[in-house]
C-alpha cells in the first residue's frame, strides 16, 4: 500500500551560507589561537563508550574519538561565538579518511565547504582555510579501512578578531517581552523605544525577566543598562538561538545601578536580562535596555542572512495559480468544467507535481459532482461549514486503479456542508487524505464503488447525520466527531470524542471507542471575512473533548488577517522564506513544489506554518527542511515533506536536542502533515521526523517509505525510522508509518499517549539477514520509559521478496505497570512473511494466506 526509508547521517555539503561566506587561501595566520580545545563537540555516531567525540578536543593525543563503520560520519565543535577560522589541524589515528570536506556554519544547519579533497593520506594534516562561522565539521565521505573514522586531535585555529563592535541598538524597537510588569503603563517594549522617558518595571518578585528577539542570529558585544532607582544587585545577561534554552555571557552579584555599559561576548537571536536580586523593596526597572552587536568588514557575507532589518517582505498577496476560488454567483456548469479538468489531470497523477486547492466562498452551491484527484483539497471558505453548502457531490472513488482504493493518498476535504444528490458521499481513500469540519446531511460511504480495498483513514471536527459505513476499510480513525451509526469494521476502527460512535468491543466487532480525546487542537484553516478579506483561524487547544467544535455555532480560536502571513510561491528561495519568519510574519505556502537549499528555521512562539494544495517541500543537498525552536503553541500544517536524493538527517524537527520546556497550555502541533521517501524518485532521509519538544501534539501524519513509484528499492530510498519522540508528554492522533528499514517509531520520552496507530513493516528486505536476525518491531518503546499509553494499534507484515522473512514481534515495550497498550493486533497479508508475536513475546504468531489479525486485548 505505500513505503519508504534513509541510511546515513548525510547532511549539506556545498549550500549556500546564510552568515557567512568563505574562500580558500594560500597562506595561514600563524600567531591566530587555537579555538576548539575544550568546546563542546558531537559526531554523527561513536564507535564504543571509549572514543566519544570529547576525545577528540581534549588535548590529550593519547585519547581519540572514532566513528561507527559506515560513511558518511562527521564530527563537529562548537567554537562559542563567530571566529574567522585560519586552520584546522586533523591528527588521524590508522583509519583515516581517504575522503572528508571541512565545512563552518553560524547555526550548525546550514554549512559551507571551506576545504574539500578525495586523496587524504591521512597523518597530521595541517590545512589552511578561510571562513567564518560558530561550528567547524569534519565531514568524511569515503573511509581508507574497513573501520571507520578516527582522530586523535581535531584542531580549530582563528580569530575573534577582525570584528569591532557597533554603536547602534540592535534592540531598538524589536520584539520584546518579559516575565512579568508591574502595569500597562511599563511594559516590555518600553524598554527598548529609545525613550529615556518610558521604562519597564516588573512585578516585585525574584526572579525576573525581559527579553528581546535580535531577528537573527548576531554576535553580542555590549550591554547598556539604563537602571531606574530600583535596579538589580543580582542579574545575568544571557543569550539564546531559540529563546528557550540560554547561556549565561555576564553574571554579577555587585550591580551598582545607574547606567552600566557591559563589555559581552555571545552569540544569539535572543536577549535576555535575567534578575535574580532586587536592591529595594520594588521589582527591577529600567528606561532602556540597549544591544549592540559585532559588525565585520570582511569577508562579505554571500547569501546575507534574513533579517527584519532588511528590505520588508509584504505580508498577504496573491494565492496563485494553483488555487481556484469559486463564488456562488458561479454556475454549476461552469464550476463543474474547471473541477472536471483538474480531475482530469489528477485522477491518476500519483507522482505528479501539479498541485491544487478548490476553494468556495461562503454561499450556496448546486448541481455538480467535484470529484477529487490526487494533491487536490478542496475547502469552504466560510468560518463554520455551514456557512459554504454545497447541494451536489464531492467524491473519491477508485476508477483509475480497478476499483482498489489501496492508492488514493494525498486528496483532502475540509470546512463546508454537503447534501450529497444520492443521500451518500462517497470518500474512499487511503492514507494522507484528511475528512475534517465537514457537515454531511446523509451517509459517509469510505469505500470505493464494487467494495474494493481501502486501507485507512481519518476524520475530524465533523459531522455526518446518517450512517458512517467503512465497509472493506482495513482500519480507519475518527475524531472528535458526531456521528448518526457506523456501519461495520474489518479490523481497527477506533474513535475518540465520537458522539454516536459504537461501544468498546474490540476485537469483536474491532471496535475501540474512547468516550473523550485527552488533548486537540484542530487544523488552522484559510477563510474570508464579512469583508471579503482573507485571514487565517486558528483553533483553541481542547481537553477531554467531545464532538465537534463548531457544534455551538462557532469554533473558539483566533482569527490573523492574512497581511501577517507571507505568502509563498514555489519560485520563492529558502532564504526569503527566512526573511519572512525573521520578520514576525507567519508562512502560507500556496499549491507547488518547493525546493530548499537551506533549512526553514521557525524560532518565534505562536508561529503559523500552513500549506494549501499539498504544498511539497524537497530539501536540495541533504539539507534538513524545516526545524522549530522549543517555543509555545507552534502550528506546522497541511505540507509533504519530500525526501530528496541526498540524504536528509531529518526532514522536521520539532524543538532541538535536549529540549526541556513545559508547553503544557500552549504546545507547538502537527496536523495533516505528510512524509514520503521515494515514489515521486529517490529520496532519502535518515528519519521522518524528530519531536524533541515536550507536550507536541501529533494529529494525523503519515510517513511512508515508498513501496511503488520510481526511486524504490532496499538501497535506493533508504529510510531507517519514521518518527522518533523524545520530548515528554507527547500526543499522537492518528499516526500512520509505514515501511521503514528499522524501528518505524522510536518513543523514548515519558508520558506519551497514541492513539491510533497504522504500520506496514518494509515490503522488501531481501533476507532476513539484510533486515536483521527477528526483525524491527514497528513500534519501540525505550527501555528507559516509565509512563507511556496506547491505543487501537496494528502492524502488518508482507514480505514480499522473501516470505520467509519473520519479525519477531510488532510491539516492543518495556514491562511496567504505567506502560499499557489496548486492543492490538498484527496481520501477515496474504502469508507473505510473519510477526511471531503481537507485543514483546505475547500473542502470535500472524502468518498463513488467510489474513485473519492476531489480537491482544490489554498489556501488561
Amino acid at each position: 500500500m505505500r513505503r519508504l526509508h534513509a541510511t546515513a547521517v548525510a547532511v549539506a555539503t556545498a549550500l549556500l551560507a546564510t552568515c557567512f561566506a568563505v574562500v580558500l587561501t594560500g597562506s595561514a595566520k600563524a600567531a591566530d589561537p587555537l579555538l576548539s580545545q575544550g568546546k563542546p563537540v558531537t559526531a554523527s555516531s561513536t564507535e564504543n563508550a571509549g572514543t566519544p567525540a570529547a576525545n577528540a578536543v581534549d588535548g590529550n593525543t593519547g585519547t581519540r574519538w572514532s566513528s561507527a563503520f559506515s560513511d558518511p560520519q562527521w564530527i563537529q565543535v562548537d567554537l562559542g561565538a563567530t571566529a574567522a577560522v585560519s586552520q584546522v589541524v586533523l591528527q588521524w589515528e590508522a583509519a583515516y579518511a581517504t575522503a572528508f570536506q571541512l565545512q563552518v556554519s553560524a547555526d550548525a544547519t546550514t554549512w559551507t565547504t571551506v576545504y574539500s579533497t578525495t586523496t587524504s593520506t591521512g597523518g597530521t594534516q595541517t590545512l589552511t582555510v578561510n571562513g567564518t562561522g560558530r561550528y567547524v565539521r569534519m565531514y568524511g565521505t569515503a573511509r581508507a579501512t574497513a573501520y571507520g573514522y578516527s582522530l586523535w586531535e581535531f584542531q580549530v585555529y582563528g580569530s575573534t578578531g577582525g570584528t569591532s563592535c557597533g554603536t547602534a541598538n540592535a534592540g531598538l524597537n524589536r520584539p520584546a517581552t518579559a516575565s512579568s510588569a508591574e502595569s500597562a503603563g511599563t511594559a516590555a517594549t518600553y524598554a527598548v523605544d529609545g525613550n529615556t522617558g518610558t521604562r519597564w518595571s516588573s512585578a516585585f518578585s525574584d526572579p525576573q525577566w525581559i527579553q528581546v528577539d535580535l531577528g537573527s542570529v548576531q554576535t553580542v558585544c555590549q550591554v547598556v543598562l539604563q537602571w531606574e532607582a530600583a535596579y538589580a544587585t543580582g542579574f545575568q545577561i544571557q543569550v539564546s538561538d531559540t529563546g528557550s534554552t540560554w547561556t549565561s555571557i555576564y553574571s554579577t552579584t555587585t550591580g551598582t545601578g545607574g547606567t552600566q555599559t557591559l563589555t559581552v561576548n555571545g552569540t544569539g537571536r535572543y536577549v535576555r536580562l535575567y534578575g535574580t536580586a532586587r536592591a529595594t523593596g520594588y521589582g527591577y526597572s529600567f528606561w532602556e535596555f540597549v544591544i549592540r552587536t559585532r559588525t565585520t568588514a570582511s569577508p562579505t557575507p554571500t547569501s546575507p542572512t534574513p533579517s527584519p532589518t532588511g528590505p520588508q517582505l509584504p505580508g498577504g498577496g496573491p494565492l496563485g495559480s494553483n488555487v481556484k476560488v469559486f463564488d456562488p454567483s458561479m454556475s454549476g456548469a461552469t464550476i463543474q468544467s474547471q473541477v472536471d479538468a483538474i480531475f482530469a489531470q489528477m485522477e491518476s497523477n500519483q507522482f505528479g507535481s501539479q498541485r491544487y486547492a478548490l476553494l468556495f466562498k461562503p454561499g450556496t452551491y448546486s448541481g455538480f459532482n467535484a470529484q477529487i484527484g490526487f494533491y487536490t483539497s478542496i475547502a469552504g471558505l466560510g468560518q463554520n461549514p455551514g456557512d459554504v453548502r454545497i447541494n451536489g457531490d464531492v467524491t473519491v472513488d477508485a476508477g483509475w486503479f480497478n476499483g482498489n482504493a489501496t492508492q488514493n493518498f494525498w486528496r483532502s476535504a475540509e470546512n463546508f456542508s454537503i447534501y450529497p444528490s444520492a443521500g451518500f458521499t462517497r470518500w474512499a481513500v487511503s492514507q494522507a487524505a484528511p475528512f475534517r469540519r465537514i457537515d454531511v446531511h446523509g451517509d459517509l460511504n469510505l469505500a470505493p464503488n464494487g467494495y474494493g480495498w481501502a486501507s485507512g483513514g481519518y476524520i475530524a471536527d465533523s459531522r455526518v447525520s446518517g450512517q458512517v459505513g467503512p465497509y472493506s476499510q482495513q482500519q480507519w480513525y475518527t475524531r472528535d466527531s458526531q456521528i448518526g451509526s457506523w456501519g461495520n469494521g474489518v479490523w481497527n476502527m477506533v474513535f475518540s470524542g465520537v458522539q454516536g460512535a459504537p461501544a468498546q468491543a474490540f476485537p469483536n466487532p474491532p471496535y475501540t471507542t474512547l468516550a473523550t480525546t485527552p488533548v486537540s487542537r484542530e487544523k488552522p484553516y484559510l477563510y474570508v471575512d464579512g469583508t471579503g478579506a482573507y485571514r487565517v483561524f486558528v483553533p483553541s487547544l481542547r481537553t477531554n473533548a467531545s464532538g465537534t467544535t463548531w457544534a455551538n455555532g462557532s469554533t473558539p480560536g483566533t482569527s490573523i488577517p492574512l497581511t501577517q502571513f507571507y505568502v509563498a510561491q514555489p519560485t520563492d528561495s529558502a532564504a526569503t522564506l527566512n526573511q519572512a519568519l525573521a520578520q514576525g510574519l507567519n508562512l502560507l505556502f500556496t499549491p507547488g513544489v518547493y525546493h530548499l537549499n537551506q533549512t526553514i528555521n521557525v524560532t518565534r512562539a505562536d508561529t503559523v506554518v500552513l500549506g494549501l494544495g499539498y504544498a511539497t517541500l524537497i530539501p536540495d543537498n541533504g539539507v534538513t527542511p524545516m526545524t522549530v525552536a522549543d517555543v509555545d503553541g507552534v502550528k506546522i500544517a497541511g505540507l509533504l515533506f519530500d525526501a530528496g536524493a541526498v540524504n536528509s538527517p531529518v526532514l522536521l524537527q520539532i524543538g532541538p536536542a535536549g529540549s526541556s520546556a513545559s508547553h503544557a497550555a500552549n504546545p507547538t502541533s502537527i496536523n495533516d502533515v505528510f512524509f514520503r521517501i521515494g515514489g515521486a524518485g529517490a529520496g532519502k532521509a535518515t528519519t521522518s521526523l524528530i519531536v524533541n519538544s515536550n507536550n507536541t501534539l501529533i494529529d494525523h501524519i503519515w510517513a511512508w517509505r515508498a513501496d511503488h513509484g520510481t526511486g524504490v528499492g532496499w538501497t535506493v530510498n533508504t529510510a531507517d525510522t519514521g518518527l522518533i519522540v523524545n520530548g515528554n508528554n507527547v500526543t499522537a492522533l492518528g499516526l500512520f508509518v509505514e515501511h521503514y528499514q528499522k524501528y518505524e517509531v522510536i518513543w523514548n520520552g515519558n508520558g506519551g499517549k497514541t492513539i491510533f496507530f497504522q504500520n506496514e513493516m518494509p515490503y522488501d528486505p531481501p533476507n532476513q539477514a539484510a533486515w536483521r536476525a527477528g526483525g524491527y518491531a514497528a513500534y519501540k518503546v525505550a527501555d528507559t520509559v516509565t509512563s507511556h499509553e496506547g491505543w487501537g494499534l496494528g502492524s502488518y507484515c508482507y514480505f514480499n521478496v522473501d516470505p520467509t522473512i519473520v519479525a519477531d514481534h510488532g510491539f516492543e515495550v518495556p514491562v511496567n505497570a504505567n506502560v499499557k497498550f489496548h486492543d492490538l493486533l498484527t496481520v501477515s497479508l496474504g502469508g507473505n512473511g510473519t510477526i511471531a508475536h503481537v507485543i514483546n513475546s505475547t500473542g502470535g504468531p500472524a502468518q498463513g494466506t488467510a489474513t485473519v489479525p492476531v489480537n491482544v486485548v490489554s498489556f501488561p
